[in-house]
């Protein structure tokens, strides 16, 4: 979260409020219903991020993980960048989040004038999106609501040449190098399977089995 807050709860009886600074780190799995409703008066804004889960882990039981913002692996380097750490390592510091495959997730901010470079292994997907302020991102500049995808390369450099702070989340994965079938909700790796997923979810079997009788109070 940004900024504000949400609150959260599912047909598995998980609930709760993430405020500002916090991540939710939510495994769908086999499936899962939930809900999330702004908390408060006010802005509430937020990053949310999809990520596919390889064939063999597409039918796990959902989970969640969860960090207040005073629990996120933190670094900060002599030229003025902070990094917060969400997914994978950056400086040196890990996250404690646990991912089902390689994932880097990074939420930066830099001071001006500063620079940065931020390996990307190589053979990875990758993409930055600008929260605030304005960079240069190799030879391309961006602005807040921007987003960049990477080419290859051994990583981005990230310069902050405005008067003002740059803040922008690298988000990066290894491709898992299947196929992907998306409808609605539903990400499988082909149509008979998200026409399974599509019925589990209506008759209500196969991990909904509580979908039907569940409503949400947030």
């Amino acid at each position: 979260m940004f900024e504000g807050a949400i609150t959260h709860q599912d047909f598995a009886g998980h609930k709760g409020t993430i405020r500002t600074g916090d991540v939710q780190w939510m495994t769908a799995g086999r499936g899962i219903v939930h809900s999330e409703m702004p908390a408060g008066d006010g802005v509430s804004e937020g990053l949310q991020l999809w990520i596919n889960l390889s064939s063999k882990d597409k039918m796990i039981e959902p989970r969640y993980q969860e960090l207040e913002r005073k629990d996120i692996s933190r670094a900060e380097t002599e030229d003025g960048v902070e990094a917060r750490v969400i997914a994978g390592e950056a400086f040196g510091v890990a996250s404690p989040v646990y991912t089902r495959t390689p994932i880097m997730y990074v939420d930066f901010t830099m001071r001006p004038g500063s620079r940065l470079h931020q390996p990307v292994p190589e053979g990875w997907n990758a993409f930055v999106y600008v929260v605030d302020g304005e960079g240069v991102f190799g030879r391309e500049t961006a602005t807040a609501h921007h987003c960049l995808v990477l080419g290859s390369g051994d990583g981005v450099s990230v310069w902050n040449r405005s008067a003002r702070p740059l803040r922008f989340v690298l988000a990066a994965g290894q491709p898992l190098g299947e196929p992907v079938v998306q409808h609605g909700p539903f990400v499988m790796n082909s149509h008979a399977e998200i026409q399974q997923a599509m019925e589990d979810y209506s008759y209500g079997k196969n991990g909904f089995e509580r979908a039907g009788q569940w409503s949400s109070s947030a």
